[in-house]
């Protein structure tokens, strides 16, 4: 019988996350930002002024907190591989003990559990507990520096469809235009997120749609209020 390849969209958790969430803060931070600006009156320049200095700032501050964040994670990873390590070097019996448990409690026969359990940790006794006791895989390990990158430039690329649309349209038209754009662009992603995750497209569209549209309709609410007061 041959073998035949699968695809699974957890194994692509870890890069899609952090893409997903890039471009869509990148979408609503700075679409919002912009369509609060020409609320309060601004001239078509300081939108634009302030649309690239959301889209710089939110860039690193996406790139920051992700490379901070998933590291913390990555800290805690390896600080329990060392502490399993300690434990299969110092109580193997207890530890082979401890593993076929685990397969018991999946459902595997004794006998059959504390058999496997012995095979696995003869093949590879630190990977088997990362797998099967904390739950530590290749698809699911933390990597700081790829998602700082991946936020970053998925952060960037949400912000442009925004700031952009500032350049081609007049005054009069960035609101809706600007506001417009933006819910396509979130639609899209939404869309793009839920086919590579395997979720539901439309609850995923209608999910990034609300919240990108009430972002933008309390941030024009507040640049009218304050433009109209410090007016």
């Amino acid at each position: 019988m041959r073998p035949h390849g699968e695809s699974h969209a957890i194994a692509r958790i870890g890069w899609l996350r952090a893409a997903v969430l890039g471009a869509n803060d990148g979408i609503v931070s700075t679409g919002s930002l912009i369509v609060g600006v020409a609320a309060s009156a601004a001239t078509p320049a300081e939108v634009l002024v302030a649309g690239s200095a959301a889209l710089v700032a939110g860039a690193m501050s996406m790139a920051a907190g992700e490379y901070v964040s998933v590291s913390s994670q990555s800290d805690t990873e390896r600080a329990d591989l060392a502490k399993e390590r300690t434990e299969l070097a110092t109580v193997p019996e207890a530890e082979l003990h401890e593993l076929a448990r685990i397969y018991e409690g999946r459902g595997v026969e004794p006998a059959l559990a504390a058999e496997v359990a012995r095979q696995m940790m003869a093949k590879d006794a630190l990977l088997a507990h990362a797998r099967d006791e904390l739950g530590i895989s290749d698809m699911s390990t933390a990597r700081p520096l790829q998602a700082a990158i991946t936020s970053a430039l998925t952060f960037t690329a949400g912000a442009a469809a925004p700031l952009l649309t500032v350049l081609l349209v007049g005054k009069d038209l960035i609101i809706p235009v600007v506001a417009g754009v933006s819910l396509l662009c979130l639609i899209i992603l939404g869309a793009i997120g839920a086919r590579l995750g395997g979720a539901p497209v439309g609850r995923s569209v209608a999910r990034v749609a609300f919240w990108g549209a009430m972002a933008m309709l309390v941030t024009a609410l507040v640049g009218r209020l304050f433009g109209t007061t410090v007016a």
